[in-house]
């Protein structure tokens, strides 16, 4: 009987992964800091426009995601609510299931996962872009 050995890789850092992950890193905390200081619901507030909102007009499941960033940042989780109650409450979750999926050991993302999660964009693309919504993204003096 003839014994098979797999090639294991490496559990070792090299330099580059680790300049890569400080490199990550540093992006994430300068740009949450600037979310943080600076306010998005202001006129003026340097940030690439939504592609989608300006092809449409209609606000995405996405828009508000900074407003909201940077009201949670503040600690106002009234106008986070306000701003994008979809990514607030949904973010967590998706990321608990997905952990809870992993370490089970089963699929992150079976097909009734994807179609789910994409019905309940598509859903709250359309709820939120509805006349009357009252959950309007805030915006000051503008």
């Amino acid at each position: 009987m003839a014994v098979r050995y797999a090639m294991v890789r490496s559990a070792a850092v090299g330099p580059g992964r680790v300049a890569a992950a400080l490199g990550t890193g540093a992006l994430l905390v300068g740009g949450l800091t600037y979310i943080g200081l600076a306010d998005p619901h202001r006129p003026g507030f340097v940030i690439p426009m939504c592609p989608f909102k300006t092809l449409t007009g209609f606000y995405c499941p996405g828009c508000g995601g900074v407003r909201m960033t940077h009201d949670l940042l503040n600690g106002d989780v009234a106008a986070a609510v306000t701003d994008n109650v979809f990514a607030l409450v949904g973010i967590p979750m998706l990321i608990l299931w997905l952990v809870v999926r992993w370490r089970t050991r089963r699929p992150l993302m079976p097909r009734a996962a994807v179609v789910t999660l994409i019905v309940a964009v598509t859903a709250w693309t359309v709820v939120r872009n509805w006349p009357g919504f009252p959950l309007v993204p805030t915006f000051v003096g503008g």
